[in-house]
């Protein structure tokens, strides 16, 4: 990712992070609409599941500068989403349903250059994930 992109995408994230239990809650209601199949995925308390998603993000968003330092805890996620039965191909439904999700509470501010950051953002991320699910080890 460039300077530019890590810029527009932590800025983005700024403008999002104050809302984060209702984005939480928007961003797997959109997951659940995309693939009902994914929702046995998650058990438990979902409130407490979203705080999760949303410390993850701006954890990997603080750190886009060093992304090799994050890389790790990256690659360890993408394996125990293996033990929770995620299959590579769900990366790309939930990709669908974060860009949606930060459409909608950006409105306007979510302009193409900032879409191109976020995509180029979660598909950076998403390989580090399934390239080490598929590995078994971390990448």
């Amino acid at each position: 990712m460039t300077d530019e992109q890590q810029a527009m995408v932590r800025a983005s994230f700024a403008q999002v992070a104050p809302n984060a239990p209702a984005v939480a809650a928007l961003f797997y209601e959109r997951l659940f609409q995309l693939d009902p199949s994914l929702r046995p995925l998650f058990k438990g308390d979902m409130a407490a599941q979203g705080r999760k998603l949303m410390a993850m993000i701006g954890t990997a968003v603080a750190n886009l500068h060093q992304l090799d330092s994050v890389a790790p805890a990256v690659a360890q996620m993408g394996q125990r989403h293996v033990a929770y039965g995620v299959k590579q191909g769900d990366y790309a439904t939930v990709g669908q349903a974060l860009l949606w999700t930060l459409q909608q509470g950006l409105g306007e501010g979510f302009t193409p250059p900032v879409r191109a950051a976020w995509t180029e953002c979660y598909q950076t991320l998403a390989a580090v994930m399934t390239t080490a699910a598929a590995s078994g080890s971390p990448a």
